[in-house]
C-alpha cells in the first residue's frame, strides 16, 4: 500500500470532517437533538483520528539510529491504535450515554429541517470521503475482498479510513432515522434510541480497529505470496542449495525484515559463501523492494540432523524439514 494513497485519504476525510462536525453542531443548537450532538462528537473524534495518522505517518519516516537501529515504522501501528482508543472512548461511549440519557428523558426537537438538511449534507461529504478511500484503496488491495484487504492490510490509513467512513455513513443514516421518526411520532425516545444504536455502532469498529491494530503491533510477517518470492529468490540451486528456514518480520508498512538460515555446498570456501550471500540479497531486494533488512546465515544441509528437529519452529512450507544449527 503506498504512503501516498494513504495520505490523500486522509486528508480527503480531515477535509470533510471539519466541515460536518461543524454543521452538526450547528445543528443540534437549533434542535436539541441528541442524535446532532452524538454525531458531532463523532466527527471530531474522526478528524483528530485522521490528525493523529498524519502525524504518526510523519513520525514514522525518521531515520533510524543509534537507540532504534530498525527505524520508527511502526510508530504508524501506534498511532493507529490510539485511533480506536479514541473512536471507542471519545466517539462510542459518549454516543451510548447520550442515548441512554434521551431515551429515559426524552425531548422534543426543535427546527427539524436543520438536522435533515445537515445530514444529507454529511452524507454528501461522508460519501465522498469513502470513494477517495475506494479508489486509493483499490490502487493497493490487488484481488483481495474488502474484509481480507483490511484484515490483511500492513499499512493502518486506508483501513481505518475505510472503517470510520463506512461506520459514520451507517451512523448518519441511522441519525436521520432517528431524527424522522421523531418528527413523524412526536417521541423524542427515537431520537435517543438513533444515538444509542451510532454509539454500539462505533464500539464495534473501534474494536475491530484495536484486534487488527494489535496484531500489527506484536509483529507480523510478510504475506505468504511475499515469502514465497523470497524463498524462490534465496535459491539458486547452484551456490545457495535450499532455504533452511526463514522468519520475516514488518518493521513498518513498506519495511520487511529477513532472517533466513541458507543451505550452501560444503566444498565452497568462505569467499564463495560471501559472494553467494550478496548475491541471494540483491535477488530478495529485487523481488520483494520492501526487504531492506536481509540477515543470512549459511549452513550445510544435513538430512539427519533435520530429522533430529533441531529448529521445531522453521517457517511451515520450506525445502524439507528443520535443520541443524
Amino acid at each position: 500500500m503506498s504512503t501516498e494513497g494513504g495520505t490523500k485519504a486522509l486528508v480527503a476525510a480531515l477535509s470533510a470532517n471539519l466541515a460536518i462536525a461543524a454543521a452538526k453542531f450547528t445543528a443540534f443548537a437549533f434542535t436539541g437533538s441528541s442524535s446532532m450532538l452524538a454525531e458531532g462528537v463523532h466527527s471530531v473524534a474522526d478528524s483528530g483520528n485522521q490528525v493523529l495518522l498524519l502525524v504518526g505517518g510523519k513520525r514514522a519516516r525518521r531515520a533510524a539510529d543509534e537507540e532504534h537501529p530498525f527505524g520508527y515504522g511502526r510508530e504508524r501501528y501506534i498511532y493507529a491504535f490510539l485511533v480506536a482508543i479514541v473512536l471507542f472512548s471519545v466517539g462510542g461511549l459518549f454516543a451510548i450515554f447520550e442515548g441512554y440519557e434521551k431515551i429515559h428523558d426524552p425531548h422534543e426537537l426543535h427546527g427539524w429541517y436543520w438536522a435533515v438538511g445537515v445530514l444529507v449534507f454529511a452524507i454528501l461529504m461522508e460519501g465522498w470521503s469513502f470513494l477517495t478511500a475506494i479508489r486509493e484503496s483499490n490502487k493497493a488491495k490487488g484481488g483481495l475482498g474488502w474484509v481480507e484487504f483490511i484484515r490483511r492490510a500492513k499499512a493502518p490509513e486506508l483501513p481505518v479510513v475505510l472503517l470510520e467512513d463506512t461506520g459514520a455513513l451507517i451512523g448518519l443514516v441511522l441519525a436521520l432515522l432517528g431524527v424522522s421518526l421523531t418528527v413523524v411520532t412526536g417521541n423524542g425516545v427515537w431520537d435517543g434510541i438513533g444515538t444509542l444504536c451510532i454509539g454500539i455502532l462505533l464500539v464495534v469498529i473501534a474494536v475491530v480497529l484495536a484486534l487488527e491494530t494489535k496484531s500489527l503491533l506484536l509483529g507480523e510477517s510478510a504475506d505468504k505470496e511475499v515469502v514465497q518470492r523470497i524463498r524462490e529468490a534465496l535459491v539458486d540451486h547452484d551456490d545457495v542449495t535450499r532455504v533452511i528456514h526463514m522468519r520475516t518480520l514488518h518493521l513498518g508498512p513498506e519495511e520487511l525484515l529477513v532472517a533466513a538460515k541458507i543451505g550452501v555446498n560444503a566444498e565452497d570456501s568462505a569467499a564463495q559463501v560471501a559472494e553467494a550471500i550478496d548475491a541471494a540479497e540483491i535477488r530478495v531486494r529485487r523481488a520483494v523492494p520492501i526487504a531492506r533488512v536481509i540477515y543470512l546465515e549459511p549452513d550445510v544441509y544435513s538430512d539427519e540432523k533435520a530429522a533430529a528437529g533441531d529448529d521445531p519452529l522453521a517457517t511451515p512450507g520450506g525445502d524439507g524439514p528443520a535443520a541443524a544449527h
